[in-house]
């Protein structure tokens, strides 16, 4: 079975820094696209950054310049390295990532469970 483990949220001040992992685990064909999305309460979930295979990163304005997405395909972890951080990060953050199933070669996608950041002022 293949899953998401998230870890490295937490409570920070602001302007402090934070760094998440996500680890794929489990038998896949391979693993695509890899990203973080946010979501706060009461907003809809947002794409945070993203990385390809060939580590083509896209980053959502608001987090431009602050954080930095990276991946270990050898290890199949993202990481997601946050800095300067700001009251309005404060969110769960969820791992996402697009891989291929072994045997019949098809493209699905896996959530990881989330997992919370709080940017105290």
């Amino acid at each position: 079975q293949v899953q998401l483990v998230e870890s490295g949220g937490g409570l920070v001040q602001a302007g402090g820094s934070l760094r998440l992992s996500c680890a794929a685990s489990g038998t896949m064909r391979s693993i695509d696209a890899m990203g973080w999305y946010r979501q706060a309460p009461g907003k809809q979930r947002e794409l945070v950054a993203a990385i390809t295979g060939g580590a083509y990163t896209n980053y959502a304005d608001a987090v431009q310049g602050r954080f930095t997405i990276s991946r270990d395909n050898a290890k199949n972890t993202v990481y997601l390295q946050m800095s300067s951080l700001k009251p309005e990060d404060t969110a769960v953050y969820y791992c996402n990532t697009d891989y291929r199933t072994l045997y019949s070669n098809v493209r699905r996608q896996l959530w990881g469970q989330g997992t919370q950041v709080t940017v105290s002022s």
